[in-house]
């Protein structure tokens, strides 16, 4: 089962999935239109296994919603969330209300289930957080380790990325827009710094968590990062803007210079993993008299890994990263089909 199975990872991780073995793809999520929307699309491109996709209305924000779509699940992608900053500074227990709640729901349910795994998608911004958005995602990733303290035979992991290039509601679409409109492109502040993936790249390390993780472990790719300003002109390169042109508006409610995708305190127990850090539950017990008598001289010597001091995108890297999305050849080949 996917939570907010209709969204960009949704879609993405479906598509892994269709031509596997798997008997039953199950979609939840709460909006009928873009579950019809999703039905029609993935019958018309993959007749022969689209029989495999269920639909399944409800809202993890409802327990018994959670409950009703839980029998049979063996595996569940929990992407359900509202993750765009903004609305979450404006509305912050609405995100309480989906990033918190709704896991400990979905937490809750797979568990009295028997559901074999729970990999639960978080954010950059839930370290260090300082917006709604990542501090309920934060929140989030403390109900799911918390959990699986005593999960039984569920096995819960969280995730934790950064910025997925293309996906709904991200900037490179936005700015398309406002080239192909004749406006110049809009970005917050030129030095700012994001880690960047693509979307299979999310799904790379959903997936090597649903693999290699162990209950509890929160699981992070060495993802590169780039300047905004160094997106946006390449953006501006790949779909004929004008670079010169590129306004300035200044950071938003809740936005950071940069982000974190391991804090200092996480680096001192990460496992390094080739591709990907794997950060084990503190499963320490609840006796507070140890936090007074036993500390760790070496964590003042480690730093965060963070999209400041990762591996740093030149222009043409960031270029190429950028073409080599599906999501961008399609617009591409777009703009010459309109030039014909």
């Amino acid at each position: 089962m996917i939570t907010g199975g209709t969204g960009s990872f949704g879609n993405a991780v479906l598509k892994r999935f269709l031509r596997t073995d798997i008997g039953e793809i199950r979609i939840f999520s709460r909006d009928e239109k873009k579950q019809d929307d999703m039905r029609h699309e993935y019958q018309a491109k993959y007749p022969d296994v689209a029989h495999k996709i269920k639909f399944y209305i409800g809202d993890v924000r409802s327990l018994e919603s959670c409950r009703s779509a839980m029998p049979g699940t063996d595996y569940i992608f929990h992407a359900a969330a509202l993750k765009q900053v903004p609305s979450c500074e404006f509305f912050p227990m609405e995100a309480v209300r989906t990033n918190v709640i709704g896991t400990d729901n979905v937490l809750t349910a797979a568990i009295e289930s028997g559901v074999k795994s729970v990999i639960c998608l978080s954010t950059d911004k839930a370290a260090y957080p300082i917006n709604a958005m990542g501090i309920t995602k934060a929140i989030e990733e403390k109900v799911a380790v918390a959990k699986s303290r005593y999960s039984g035979k569920t096995k819960i992991c969280c995730t934790r990325y950064g910025n997925v290039m293309c996906s709904r509601g991200s900037v490179i679409p936005l700015w398309i827009d406002q080239i192909r409109n004749g406006n110049p492109i809009t970005l917050t502040e030129p030095a700012m710094t994001r880690f960047i993936m693509s979307l299979d790249e999310a799904v790379d390390l959903v997936l090597f968590a649903f693999e290699h993780g162990e209950n509890g472990d929160i699981l992070v790719q060495k993802a590169p990062a780039c300047t905004i300003q160094t997106q946006a002109e390449a953006v501006c390169e790949l779909f004929g803007g004008k670079k010169e042109e590129i306004r300035v508006i200044g950071i938003r409610h809740g936005e950071k210079m940069y982000e974190t995708l391991l804090t200092k305190e996480e680096c001192a127990k990460a496992v390094d993993m080739g591709d990907f850090y794997r950060v084990p539950a503190d499963n320490r017990d609840l006796n507070y008299d140890k936090f007074f008598k036993e500390g760790d001289t070496q964590r003042v010597t480690i730093d965060e890994f963070n999209s400041n001091n990762t591996k740093r995108l030149n222009l043409e890297e960031t270029k190429a990263k950028i073409a080599s999305l599906e999501y961008i050849q399609n617009e591409l080949q777009g703009v010459v089909n309109i030039a014909k």
